[in-house]
């Protein structure tokens, strides 16, 4: 459970931590997790609601990465589809095994893409999810319907996965927290603390309370991915950046526009990328784009030429082309790659990570992608092991079950994403009826979910609800805004809030609901 109460008394208890994490997504609460298993204190700062960014945002895949393998990088392949492997075993809650088609208009295309599968296959070994098939015209016209005919030579089928990207972020805040982390959000760093030139804590304020306080740590991780040169402008100012911000953009649309239980990869797009077009929450997430970007915000907008890039290339496989009407939601993430003076394209750029330690000793870890955050974390942990001289414990997070762990899941269960945790939300059901409600007619989501999520998930304001707890405004933008006044009421009542802050957050999620539209 993520009770702020409780964290902040801990927090009041504890003199000096051994690490201390700034930021709240993937990377960020992936070091807590490890860091707390291995019997370090531990906390973790983020400024927003866990997974406010990135993490949240992504093509909802976790996967080796068939583009890294046209690239020739064949090491970040192996290393994400084993971590592809953990991350199915750890959380089968969160994740699940997706096929994929590969529509092919020459045979040519049919066995390059094949074989180039193959060895995708051959690299994953025993971890392998299934082989990959040749398949004829008939066949793939069945698994894909409403693909273009006109010269279709048939198509290739392989298996990756597919997660929910924001529950797993809170997944990891759970488990975190259950494994003796301090996990907050809605905690800026204000500042670094230095003692005799060294980094040795943060300056931070709660934005709940107004409260600023000091914290120590032994070693301070600066996890805020795009937004990782601020913390080190704090820490020397006029540092050279860092990072080189990449925006991707994916539109959602209904499944009746797809009715295919298989994805559809475009294997090649104008800019040298792949699309996806992926079945998830009973609608169609399409994307993505790789588009430079000089300026970033924490609501990062899509581009008109994004959303039509999207549309003709998803079109260019269609029979019958979708309109810009059809799209449910737009939402755009931001990649926070290792800067490279000399790029000529951020598709180009690696996804491996990087870490850096600045002279005031601060560490800095930016670049990788969802499917390594574990290995990610273990390669901070261990660095920071060896820099603050902390008693060596080995990382242990390879097998360990993820909060909400459940076996025995159904994928199509509405409750399906708590895992273990959904007996505790019937059980709220069958003690108060009246919370059964559907918080919107066309959507599984119940009051009780939102109780839940107050109570046992830190969440604060109805955005963390209705787009991170629950993904309705990412799936139905419109339904979301229809839901959002029945939600702010639930949550001022469990918060204790008046009128004026219902009104307040409504103003605010219907600002975000309008920059997540299509029109």
């Amino acid at each position: 459970m993520l009770n702020r109460k409780q964290s902040l008394e801990k927090l009041s208890q504890t003199d000096q931590l051994d690490m201390l994490v700034i930021g709240g997504g993937a990377t960020g609460l992936g070091i807590a997790v490890d860091a707390a298993q291995r019997g370090y204190s531990v906390a973790l700062f983020e400024k927003n609601d866990f997974a406010k960014g990135t993490s949240s945002r992504s093509t909802k895949l976790i996967h080796g990465g068939v583009r890294y393998l046209a690239q020739g990088n064949i090491k970040l392949v192996v290393e994400a589809l084993r971590e592809r492997s953990y991350l199915l075993a750890n959380a089968p809650h969160l994740t699940r095994v997706q096929q994929f088609v590969i529509p092919a208009y020459s045979e040519f295309d049919k066995w390059f893409y094949g074989l180039g599968l193959s060895m995708y296959d051959l690299l994953s070994g025993a971890r392998s999810l299934g082989r990959t098939k040749i398949l004829g015209k008939k066949s793939t016209l069945n698994r894909l319907p409403g693909i273009r005919r006109k010269r279709l030579r048939g198509g290739i089928a392989y298996a990756d996965g597919q997660f929910d990207d924001a529950r797993l972020v809170i997944s990891l805040a759970l488990t975190a927290s259950d494994l003796g982390a301090i996990v907050l959000n809605y905690f800026p760093v204000e500042a670094l603390l230095k003692e005799n030139g060294r980094t040795i804590g943060v300056g931070i304020k709660d934005d709940i309370s107004g409260t600023s306080m000091a914290v120590r740590a032994k070693m301070v991780v600066n996890a805020s991915g795009v937004f990782a040169d601020r913390i080190l402008e704090m820490d020397a100012p006029g540092a050279r950046p860092v990072v080189m911000p990449s925006q991707g953009v994916h539109l959602v649309i209904s499944r009746e526009l797809f009715a295919s239980d298989d994805a559809l990869m475009i294997p090649k797009t104008r800019d040298g990328r792949v699309l996806f077009a992926v079945p998830w929450q009973n609608a169609v997430v399409i994307g993505t784009t790789d588009t430079p970007l000089d300026n970033i915000s924490e609501e990062p907008q899509a581009l008109e030429e994004e959303i039509a890039f999207i549309l003709d290339q998803f079109n260019s496989y269609r029979e019958v082309p979708i309109q810009r009407k059809d799209v449910l939601s737009v939402f755009a993430g931001l990649r926070p790659l290792v800067k490279v003076d000399d790029a000529q394209n951020t598709a180009a750029v690696s996804r491996e990570h990087t870490i850096l330690v600045s002279d005031s000793g601060l560490l800095t870890i930016i670049g990788g992608k969802w499917t390594t955050y574990r290995k990610m974390a273990k390669d901070v942990v261990d660095r920071c092991i060896r820099l603050a001289g902390l008693t060596p414990v080995n990382c242990g997070t390879r097998n360990l079950k993820l909060y909400g762990y459940d076996p025995h899941v159904f994928y199509g269960d509405p409750l399906s994403a708590y895992g273990s945790e959904a007996a505790g939300i019937r059980s709220l059901i069958a003690e108060y009826p009246q919370l059964g409600q559907l918080i919107h007619p066309e959507h599984p989501f119940t009051a009780a979910e939102v109780i839940w999520s107050v109570r046992n998930e830190m969440a604060v304001q109805v955005e963390d609800v209705l787009d991170r707890r629950f993904r309705l405004l990412l799936v139905d933008a419109r339904a979301a805004l229809e839901a959002a006044p029945l939600v702010a009421a639930l949550m001022a009542g469990e918060l204790g809030r008046d009128r004026a802050w219902q009104e307040a957050q409504l103003e605010s999620f219907g600002k975000l609901v309008q920059s997540r539209s299509a029109d």
